[in-house]
């Protein structure tokens, strides 16, 4: 009988074994969430998914989305489908002018689409998206008040607040020299051949009207008309216009300089330290993006789905991680902040995303010009 309690020891002593070499050979949990409950999906990147709150009701089974190339988390997505089993379709624009067109040339089989603030306004005006049910939107509660109606949609009725940010001046402070501080520092010939663009015929129309102390929104075709030689000299110094993508030639080199979007600048820092932001000393560009719900929309239901789903701060935190433009969304920011503290010091301490209150107002806003707008289609065609 003295044996049976050494026996017990040594079977419960290799039971311990057994399990202490199961949980080395097993690999470790690494959830990008911040913490996994049991039975939450995991992306293919292993983001843990979270639970819609609330769940809205929903029986489509698909979703279209019309969007911009490079713009929302691949791990949202992934989870949108993850979690409430409805497949998302993209169809992807480069320039508002190229989402324009295409939607006013009647392609219906679009539910959401992400107009900038001048395209919303004149969305709105041509009666392409829908009015807003925000009752089945319950966590709009989560945007900042200062970013809760998207320019271009005064009322508020329309946009879903989705992004804001600025359009400006990127330099690599070790090769380029002298370091531009205005709009018209882009026709120093030392610059030729050295910049990249995004391809937006009103920016740089509007960056080269203010470079001649005129009005970026102005509907007169003289002012238009006087500025083509110019605009023209700039458009032949530029050497790549990119909205895909306009960081990949910055980080590869093919550029050293360029007109760009925030978050593009900062993704290119993030690569090469020594690419600075400047304002110019004119004022920068303002804008700010929202989602809208096409008018003919087919699948509504998903579409109420994805916003309130995506406007979660436990979801929409990774554009941080992956598009860090200016977030509009207090719950994500306050997730960061508890969960991803190094990249919510990046993006609270960098000016490329969290723009100094002074420098933005100081911002330009593109304005939707109505029936003059066939003048800077004209322009732009020209040069």
């Amino acid at each position: 009988m003295d044996d049976v309690p050494l026996l017990r020891r040594t079977v419960a002593l290799l039971a311990a074994a057994v399990l202490a070499l199961a949980a080395c050979a097993a690999p470790a949990a690494t959830p990008q969430s911040g913490g996994e409950a049991p039975g939450q999906p995991v992306t293919d990147s292993g983001f843990v998914c979270p639970e819609p709150s609330p769940r809205l009701p929903v029986t489509s089974e698909e979703l279209n989305l019309f969007v911009w190339t490079e713009y929302i988390p691949q791990d949202i997505v992934d989870c949108f489908e993850l979690v409430y089993g409805i497949k998302v379709n993209q169809d992807y624009y480069s320039s508002t002018d190229e989402m324009y067109a295409k939607l006013s040339q009647g392609a219906l089989n679009y539910d959401i689409t992400q107009p900038t603030d001048y395209a919303t306004a004149l969305m709105i005006r041509t009666g392409l998206p829908q009015k807003l049910d925000k009752e089945r939107l319950p966590n709009l509660t989560n945007i900042d008040p200062a970013f809760a109606v998207v320019h271009g949609d005064p009322t508020g009725e329309y946009a879903v607040p989705y992004q804001a940010g600025t359009t400006s001046i990127v330099y690599n402070a070790e090769t380029v020299d002298p370091a531009p501080a205005a709009w018209a520092d882009l026709w120093n010939p030392e610059y030729a051949g050295r910049m990249v663009f995004i391809d937006d015929s009103r920016v740089v129309i509007g960056l080269t009207l203010i470079s001649e102390g005129l009005d970026p929104n102005t509907t007169d075709p003289a002012d238009l008309e006087a500025i083509k030689p110019k605009l023209h000299d700039l458009v032949k110094a530029v050497e790549l216009f990119d909205s895909d993508s306009p960081k990949t030639a910055l980080i590869a080199g093919d550029a050293e300089m360029g007109v760009l979007w925030n978050a593009e600048a900062m993704l290119a820092s993030r690569e090469v330290p020594s690419y600075t932001w400047v304002f110019p000393s004119e004022g920068q560009f303002n804008w700010a993006d929202g989602y809208m719900i096409l008018a003919e929309a087919p699948h509504v239901d998903a579409a109420y789905a994805w916003l309130n789903y995506s406007l979660q701060g436990d979801v929409f935190w990774l554009m941080l991680r992956d598009f860090p433009y200016s977030n509009p969304n207090r719950a994500a920011l306050e997730y960061a902040k508890a969960n991803q503290p190094e990249l919510y010091a990046e993006y609270i301490n960098s000016p490329m995303t969290n723009t100094p209150a002074e420098n933005w107002a100081a911002g330009h806003w593109i304005e939707d010009v109505g029936e003059a707008m066939p003048a800077y289609d004209q322009l732009w065609t020209e040069v």
